[in-house]
């Protein structure tokens, strides 16, 4: 294709359909280990397999491919490894949905054909997001795909657990875990969604003692439990409560003996000081029970429903049960009061269902040793986590951080690698299934049931994409990667993790940068939900603005770790920022010879072309300012920078200052501005590779001269040679008289295509004589004729003026302006706008009519207040103008 051959208009959908391909089938994502390189590396996030893309993952993409193809432009050896989570949860839920359609449960088909059937679904749904990510332009390295269930992985989980194992690091033990009813598995604590609730209730108990002595009277939230109370705890000094410590108090509905306690966890000060001990269903009511030798009780079935421990409430609900309990205690004189209670709920991550704590026998992960150096790397900066802030925050959780519980209760996923020998009992963790038991021969060996955490092979995810436990090239040449872009949402469930297992397997930390990006939430600032109607579809903006400008909008709404509210306003500036490099281009290359590259200008030949080397210094500032915000992952510095410089200095100052040497200039002219336009849209070009991939490289094969594809282009170098500082505060001088005058000439209502008469007065002799040689360049681009610049004088009369670099611009409204006429006119539609408004505050004022009137209609009138006030603010200004003129 050649220049003429260029749409008038961008197409981002023939464009993004036309490379990608290309990419892929030249190679340009692959990466192997080269000496002679500097290898640098960043895995991705793997996202479940049951996913889609959203708009964390077009974030968190465009974040990591901008890295990508950055370093991979500055010669190093670039590679972005792909790959998929197997989800547990999610994906066991999901295919036992499809199971349900058939009335049918995965216990119905077995665990083996179970698995068959979530593996055949896998491969015929589970690519989606794989797809979604190509669409958005991802240059990763599709032939090392990876996923958390490939072989690979498995065999780097075996390993990893049988070394802990072996350790002593893992073990099985009773601990009260949280527990959902609805995907009957554990979760770790990391895995629990925090919230409150705000109508729950504390109730007061009335608890007899058994020598008639009176009452004891405990608080709860949750008096469902009291049937598997075994003692009533109270602090060792709290006096209230002296003389019954080591007595028995009789619990209400049971009948049940219970012992008076001393404990210092018993807070004084909460309820009414004394506890309900309930070690099956509250952590630390379990350690009490430790403590004090008390033993457990569960009353409540995994699904949540009442247990036959429960006596006559067994089957009930466990809300069910509440309800009725508290009526019962009610009726029986037990309940003392309730009253409104804000309780802290732990609600399942994918379900979202109230979880339960629960005693249950699982596998858990001892963190006291391994946490000490997934610590001290943090702390000591080996690992840097940007921005600074969740440092602390990461520090906090890794001081306070407790025993991981790895089992779940789920056919899908890792299944431990433990095996039980049915005749002597010996067990043992086994990298491949054994064949018999290594104590008594026996063959009858059984593997433990539960599968392990999803996040024990994500920990594991920087080490086995390159091979470990195998000491591959991979792995010698890519390990410790670069980079970790992620949400602060899992900087605990997986980056600390990765830390642990980098430092323990190969002590070496998994990578030195952890970026921390933003949360993109709905326009109201609450987070993104598709049942509410607020999520976004990264797709529909791919297919309305296109992707070059999506990755662009969402990287100039970001800023370094702060959350950003969704605005479709910012991507539709970015597609009007694509469609402006694409037609600058264009008028650029028909500026430019088609065969001949311009040679690159000297200092020597800027010297006296004040506008061409201004230019080029704001390109070098540019390349800097770029370069520099990558380095520090200020991705939004970065948007912002390529914006100002080729919509701002490129294409509203310069094109518009050298189209007259196109039109009417000398050949010299005309060679001057060439080997400058060639060398901004080439380096510009180049820039914004990283973050536009498509238009970049459609453009790139237009500019005469560029061999193969931008994606392996140089990297432009900062050069401080070409800064001007001279030419750059000259220049400025210029524009900002220049949009002084434009903007006078707005507030009037004068048409662009009429000249207005300009009178500047400054007194700095410099100053005086920069803008007097800038003259018939200000004359044109402000249409100020006759124009007059001069060091000093009288103010000319009724006239319009704006400070500007210690002096004054002053535009003479004789002739141009009746100002008495339209000072009457403004003051007119002032007087008509404030009682339009006036009106509007008293109807929106009205209960009958904000709450009864459809939203819509609501919404209409507020938009119209809205544009009222903008009127009325634009009114006064130009009022305040003309009467400083009167």
């Amino acid at each position: 294709m050649t220049m003429t051959e260029l749409s008038s208009r961008y197409q981002p959908e023939t464009v993004e359909s036309r490379w990608y391909p290309i990419w892929e089938r030249d190679g340009l994502f692959g990466a192997h280990p080269d000496p002679s390189k500097t290898p640098y590396c960043i895995v991705i996030p793997p996202p479940n397999v049951t996913g889609s893309l959203h708009m964390g993952h077009a974030l968190n993409g465009t974040i990591q491919d901008v890295l990508i193809r950055w370093r991979r432009m500055q010669g190093y050896m670039a590679l972005w490894i792909p790959g998929t989570d197997h989800a547990g949860i999610a994906t066991q839920m999901v295919v036992e949905k499809e199971l349900r359609k058939e009335d049918k449960t995965r216990h119905d088909l077995g665990r083996e054909k179970f698995l068959e059937r979530v593996w055949k679904w896998r491969e015929d749904y589970g690519r989606t997001i794989v797809g979604q990510l190509r669409r958005m332009g991802a240059s990763c390295d599709w032939t090392r795909e990876r996923f958390t269930m490939d072989e690979q992985a498995s065999r780097a989980v075996r390993e990893a657990f049988v070394r802990w194992y072996e350790k002593g690091y893992i073990f099985k033990g009773k601990r009260i875990i949280n527990w959902c009813v609805r995907c009957l598995t554990a979760l770790s604590d990391l895995e629990v969604e925090r919230s409150i609730a705000k109508d729950g209730k504390l109730f007061h108990l009335r608890y007899p003692r058994e020598d008639g002595q009176g009452d004891v009277v405990i608080a709860t939230t949750r008096p469902e439990t009291i049937l598997a109370d075994v003692a009533v705890a109270v602090n060792p000094r709290d006096p209230r409560y002296k003389d019954v410590v080591g007595k028995k108090v009789i619990l209400p509905l049971v009948d049940r003996k219970l012992p008076v306690i001393a404990d210092e966890v018993v807070e004084m000060d909460f309820g009414t000081g004394a506890l309900k001990i309930t070690p099956g269903h509250d952590a630390n009511d379990f350690e009490v029970g430790r403590r004090h030798g008390l033993e457990t009780m569960l009353v409540m079935s995994p699904d949540g429903a009442m247990n036959d421990e429960a006596g006559q409430y067994a089957g009930l609900e466990r809300f069910d049960c509440r309800r009725q309990i508290v009526e019962d205690l009610r009726e029986e004189g037990y309940l003392v009061k309730e009253e409104p209670y804000e309780v802290a709920l732990g609600r399942c991550y994918r379900c979202d269902s109230v979880l339960e704590p629960y005693l249950s026998d699982q596998w858990f992960v001892r963190m006291d040793e391994l946490a000490k150096p997934t610590l001290e790397v943090v702390k000591d900066g080996r690992v840097k986590i940007h921005p600074e802030r969740y440092t602390r925050l990461y520090i906090e959780w890794m001081e306070n951080i407790r025993d991981w519980c790895i089992s779940r209760q789920l056919w899908w996923g890792h299944r431990i690698p433990v095996w039980t020998c049915q005749s002597c009992g010996t067990e043992k963790a086994w990298r491949e299934e054994p064949t018999a038991c290594p104590k008594c021969g026996s063959q009858d060996l059984k593997q433990d049931a539960d599968v392990l955490d999803t996040w024990f092979s994500s920990a594991l995810w920087p080490l086995s994409t390159l091979g470990w436990p195998n000491e591959t090239e991979d792995l010698k040449y890519f390990y410790p990667t670069n980079v970790l872009s992620t949400d602060r949402g899992i900087l605990y469930l997986w980056v600390a993790r990765m830390i642990m297992t980098g430092m323990d397997f190969r002590q070496q930390v998994p990578f030195h940068d952890v970026n921390i990006h933003a949360t993109v939430l709905a326009s109201d600032g609450k987070k993104m939900s598709k049942s509410k109607g607020t999520g976004i579809d990264p797709m529909v903006l791919f297919d309305k603005y296109g992707v070059d400008a999506t990755r662009f909008g969402l990287m100039v709404m970001t800023e370094q770790g702060q959350d950003i509210r969704y605005s479709e306003q910012r991507i539709e500036m970015s597609r009007n920022f694509c469609n402006k490099i694409w037609n600058a281009t264009r008028l650029m290359l028909g500026w430019l010879s088609p065969e001949a590259v311009p040679g690159r200008l000297s200092t020597e030949q800027l010297r006296g072309h004040r506008v061409d080397a201004w230019l080029l210094s704001r390109l070098a500032q540019v390349v800097e300012t770029c370069t520099k915000a990558l380095e520090g992952f200020n991705f939004d510095d970065y948007s912002r920078a390529l914006y100002d410089f080729f919509w701002d200095d490129v294409c509203d100052w310069y094109l518009e200052i050298v189209k007259p040497v196109f039109r009417d200039g000398q050949p010299a002219d005309r060679t001057q501005v060439q080997s400058v336009l060639y060398e901004v849209l080439n380096t510009s070009l180049r820039l914004m590779h990283p973050l536009m991939p498509f238009i970049t490289e459609e453009l790139w094969h237009m500019l005469p001269g560029t061999h193969g594809s931008v994606m392996t282009a140089e990297w432009p170098k900062p050069e401080a040679s070409r800064r001007n500082a001279v030419a750059e505060a000259e220049m400025a001088m210029i524009i900002e008289c220049v949009r002084g005058i434009r903007n006078l000439r707005k507030e009037l209502g004068v048409k662009p295509q009429q000249d207005l008469e300009a009178i500047g007065v400054f007194p700095d002799e410099k100053t005086l004589k920069v803008l007097q040689e800038a003259a018939p360049l200000l004359e044109t681009l402000a249409r100020s004729r006759p124009l007059t610049l001069r060091g000093g004088g009288d103010k000319p009369a009724r006239a319009l003026s704006f400070r500007a670099h210690g002096g004054e611009v002053f535009l003479p409204l004789t002739g141009v302006v009746d100002v008495s006429a339209e000072v009457e006119r403004l003051t007119k539609e002032q007087q008509q706008i404030q009682g339009d408004l006036e009106r509007l505050a008293e109807k929106l004022q009205r209960p009958e009519f904000v709450n009864q009137a459809p939203a819509a209609v609501v919404d209409k009138e507020r938009t119209r207040q809205r544009d009222l006030q903008d009127r009325q603010a634009g009114v006064a200004q130009r009022l305040d103008l003309l009467r400083g003129a009167q």
